[in-house]
């Protein structure tokens, strides 16, 4: 029998240099045996590591128990995972909202662009953006997110999408006409190069759609769920968003996405208009439920920002190095002019570290949430001979 290749997988990926075939923690291993420090964590969706025991030990009970029903009937573990979710979206106090369950984080943003057309009614449909996000794949995710470059191949893509320069207050408030439903901001642009939004920003943005009846949608996708050192980015700005989107963190590496609305926002939904098959379902949602609890155990938030700290702190002394932008465990490596970041991110790979180059000049980091100071200091020590070794080949 011939072993399964790439060659038999649709091309949208360029053929992987490796193949990982077991993670534990902070690490993976490859089918040649090779391990490798993940600082990546899948584009930050394992934060609490690979194969986490209490992750695992969910799943395969729950995969005895009951892997799925129809949405048609009741699943008491999405539930509880939904007050959860409204919990922590409050900062530790519920504050009553309802939330949908989808399967990625760009389902998840479909969900918020439909509850948004139902909240503003026929012709208050039009949703802003800023130029640098990323928003998901899906025809309309695609087109609220602020790359031209990834629409072209597409065209036409669906109507009702507006993009404004990033961390612009002005350029956002001249956008806003009539036809606006809801503002789609990220408090970190993470696939746009690492971004923080500024925190006067969010706060003038959370004014503007107070002002005008415009819901204010933040999607914390690659934020969410302590990565940035508190539950949710916008925390950091002391706002309140009307609808928040996530995914990637909430299942540890289970297909799970959410869409958590303010109630008021989440009643002009009527049974049928919106569905899913497997959003919620019980073995994804019981991973889910998994997550956040150990998460709460663990202090996560608390242990991602002390991590941060310490991280950032190692980085900014690499030679090489000009800056280190970001919140908590989401952060871009600056490199000097002239050390291309692809280089390094591949130098880095044949070490046996993982990042990526989220910009011709910046690494992206995500590692897991609970890296251990040690994996830290190994991190920085390989990062900066990488750099060391481009810098003396360019």
């Amino acid at each position: 029998m011939t072993p399964p290749s790439f060659a038999s997988l649709m091309p949208t990926y360029a053929e992987p240099r490796v193949q990982f075939v077991r993670g534990e923690g902070s690490w993976l291993w490859d089918d040649q045996g090779h391990e490798y420090l993940d600082l990546l964590s899948g584009l930050g969706v394992t934060s609490l590591g690979h194969s986490h025991p209490e992750v695992a030990d969910a799943l395969a009970t729950q995969a005895r128990t009951l892997l799925h029903v129809s949405n048609l009937f009741g699943n008491p573990i999405a539930w509880e995972v939904a007050d959860t979710l409204d919990r922590l979206v409050g900062d530790g106090t519920p504050l009553g909202g309802k939330v949908f369950f989808a399967n990625s984080g760009a389902e998840a943003n479909e969900c918020a662009f439909k509850l948004a057309r139902r909240f503003g009614g026929h012709g208050r449909h039009v949703v802003v953006s800023a130029y640098g996000s990323f928003h998901g794949r899906t025809l309309a995710t695609l087109h609220a997110t602020g790359q031209p470059a990834k629409h072209e191949t597409f065209q036409p893509l669906p109507e009702g999408f507006r993009h404004v320069a990033w961390d612009d207050l002005s350029a956002l408030e001249s956008a806003l006409d009539p036809s606006v439903a809801a503002v789609l901001l990220e408090p970190v642009q993470g696939e746009g190069g690492v971004n923080p939004a500024g925190l006067e920003y969010f706060r003038g943005v959370r004014r503007l759609c107070d002002e005008r009846g415009i819901l204010f949608i933040v999607d914390e996708v690659q934020t969410g769920l302590a990565r940035t050192g508190r539950w949710f980015g916008f925390q950091h700005f002391g706002v309140v968003p009307d609808v928040v989107t996530m995914a990637k963190a909430l299942g540890n590496g289970v297909p799970i996405g959410a869409c958590w609305a303010k109630p008021e926002i989440a009643d002009v939904f009527r049974p049928g208009d919106h569905a899913t098959t497997f959003g919620g379902q019980p073995l994804a949602t019981a991973a889910a439920r998994a997550v956040l609890a150990t998460m709460e155990t663990e202090r996560v938030p608390e242990r991602a920002a002390a991590a941060s700290r310490k991280l950032v702190g190692a980085l900014t002394e690499i030679d090489g190095v000009v800056a280190v932008r970001g919140l908590g465990l989401l952060l871009a490596v600056e490199l000097a002019p002239g050390l291309p970041s692809a280089e390094v991110a591949d130098v880095l790979m044949g070490a046996g570290a993982i990042v990526n180059a989220v910009t011709p000049t910046a690494l992206r980091l995500a590692p897991s949430l609970l890296i251990t100071d040690e994996e830290i200091d190994a991190a920085v020590t390989l990062i900066a001979a990488a750099v060391k070794t481009v810098g003396a080949t360019t």
